[in-house]
């Protein structure tokens, strides 16, 4: 088979729930080995997310933090894209250094589109949480604190209206942009591939192994909403071992060029 560009298309193989958690220990060791690299890129995811987060407040929106902590999951493999680099760079035994991993990050064309992709999926999450709450709590509704808000959405029908299809709705775009996602940037990274050819390996990786990457999924989602609820604090050390470990588990998932 081959992709849109003419070239042969990534050959995709099973993993099973044993190559989640070797993945996992990987990342972990990863980290270990070159924790300053992990560190400043779980500190940008997480400051990133406290800047958001004053700016709600700021505005008179700190109902959406919320939504924001669950939205902001969509959005971490575009910024771990530096950890894979560090793990492939560290993996190849080439020399790895900040100017080093941004000079092969800018050089991949194709991860820019990638990132749209990625935004633009966050963006519609937000887009979507305000109209629900628009369209089942009020169109003007306005709430002075977040525990004024959860209130509202844990006491009254329509606000658990609310919090039943926002889940659901976040859901399923957290599954859609996770099957898009959850190898494309790797690939993208370590080969010559457009982003289409990415997304669709991408999804049939997936596809191949549903139960292990679901999990794979849910272990993302879990812990980047766990470690989001101090503000955002988790996020530091969290994102860099799950970045390092997707790298790992790209390995894993795509046969490697002969």
């Amino acid at each position: 088979m081959t992709s849109v560009s003419g070239k042969v298309d990534p050959v995709v193989r099973r993993i099973t729930t044993a190559d989640i958690a070797e993945a996992l220990g990987q990342g972990l060791r990863d980290f270990q080995a070159l924790p300053l690299y992990g560190l400043a890129f779980g500190a940008l995811y997480a400051f990133g997310g406290i800047i958001i987060v004053l700016s709600l407040t700021r505005f008179g929106l700190v109902y959406l933090t919320y939504p924001l902590a669950a939205g902001f999951a969509l959005i971490g493999p575009f910024v771990a894209i530096g950890l894979y680099e560090v793990s492939r760079r560290r993996e190849t035994g080439q020399p790895i250094s900040l100017a080093a991993i941004w000079s092969t990050v800018r050089s991949r064309s194709e991860i820019g589109w990638m990132a749209f992709v990625t935004l633009f999926f966050f963006v519609i999450w937000m887009y979507q949480v305000r109209l629900l709450i628009a369209l089942l709590l009020g169109l003007h509704a306005s709430f002075s604190s977040i525990r004024e808000f959860i209130n509202v959405v844990l006491t009254t029908n329509d606000g658990l209206l609310f919090l039943v299809i926002g889940n659901l709705d976040g859901a399923a775009l957290s599954l859609i942009l996770f099957s898009l996602t959850v190898i494309s940037f790797p690939l993208l990274l370590d080969r010559d591939v457009d982003f289409v050819t990415a997304m669709v390996t991408s999804v049939r990786a997936v596809v191949m192994s549903p139960v292990p990457m679901i999990g794979w999924a849910a272990v993302i989602v879990v812990l980047l909403i766990v470690s989001s609820i101090p503000y955002f604090l988790g996020l530091i050390v969290t994102l860099p071992v799950l970045g390092h470990a997707t790298w790992h588990l790209y390995r894993r998932v795509v046969v490697p060029v002969a």
